[in-house]
């Protein structure tokens, strides 16, 4: 699914083959186990309509992944397909699911890193949270490390790392020795010189790692990092992110024992719309070191 058939949205970004497909077959699952929950998701198929050979070969992918009861039920229409994305076009509310069907899509289309992100959002507050990070080595500084890592974290009930198989390898625990930064590939979607200079303050010698998705979240959970930090690029000082961008990952690090806010401390808003106007930028740390932090950026 990895190929030269995007399409650029209005923001510049792609989306690709394995965006919708993806998203068709959540929300899908979604309805079928919960048909009255409402699904915020990142895409929609307005812009697939309008190109017939793409549409054509999300249909293929998704009839493919389908269970092999659904197919029996008959033939997978293009239309099936559309319907089932844009039960992604569900509005805020007291209890809604917010969904990335590929998080880091540049990440996925060098075939590096990118994540599945889904979570559940009761009152504004993340009760569920799943990210899928399909390349993500087990163990993040060997070479050889099997790939593949599902994080699961469930509130009041910890967070737990599986096999893509689903396979439990162990709970996640954050680090207090993991003396590190994580912060996004892509240097237009941060302020990576200051996130530098942050780090440095804090006395952390060791190169960031720098890598696409939430599966940043996931590194920080795990004990890789301790710091994850993103803050607005300079040249778009009033981007406001996403909540499918961050919610699963923000449930993942806090049942690991870290903790994550805004850039001023304030706790991060999913009801205020897909965007978190009220919020500037994200911190996710490993808890201990979040009013460290805090007092760095106020200072800055």
């Amino acid at each position: 699914m990895v190929s030269s058939d995007t399409i650029q949205k209005s923001d510049r970004s792609p989306v690709t083959i394995a965006d919708y497909g993806s998203q068709a077959l959540i929300c899908k699952a979604i309805a079928d186990a919960f048909p009255h929950d409402t699904v915020v998701a990142e895409e929609n198929s307005q812009s697939l309509k309008q190109n017939t050979p793409l549409m054509e070969r999300v249909t293929n992918y998704v009839t493919r992944f389908l269970s092999v009861e659904a197919q029996q039920k008959g033939n997978i229409t293009s239309r099936d397909v559309c319907d089932w994305i844009d039960l992604g076009d569900g509005e805020i509310g007291d209890s809604f699911w917010t969904l990335d069907p590929i998080d880091g899509t540049k990440g996925f289309l060098r075939q590096d890193q990118y994540a599945i992100a889904l979570a559940w959002i009761v009152e504004g507050e993340v009760q569920l949270g799943v990210l899928g990070c399909p390349n993500l080595p087990q163990q993040l500084d060997m070479s050889n490390s099997e790939r593949g890592c599902l994080f699961v974290a469930v509130r009041g009930e910890g967070t737990s790392i599986y096999t893509l198989k689903g396979k439990r390898i162990r709970e996640m625990c954050v680090s207090e020795n993991a003396s590190r930064l994580a912060e996004s590939y892509e240097s237009t979607h941060g302020d990576s010189t200051t996130h530098i200079k942050i780090a440095k303050k804090l006395g952390m010698q060791n190169p960031p790692i720098q890598i696409d998705s939430q599966a940043k979240y996931g590194i920080v959970a795990r004990g890789d990092a301790s710091l994850y930090i993103r803050l607005p690029n300079p040249a778009y000082p009033d981007y406001r992110e996403c909540i499918w961008d961050h919610a699963a990952g923000h449930i993942v690090v806090e049942e690991a024992g870290g903790k994550v806010t805004d850039a001023n401390g304030r706790p991060l808003n999913y009801l205020s719309g897909r965007r978190m106007q009220n919020n500037r930028g994200v911190v996710a740390t490993n808890g201990s070191l979040h009013e460290q932090v805090l007092s760095v950026l106020s200072a800055m």
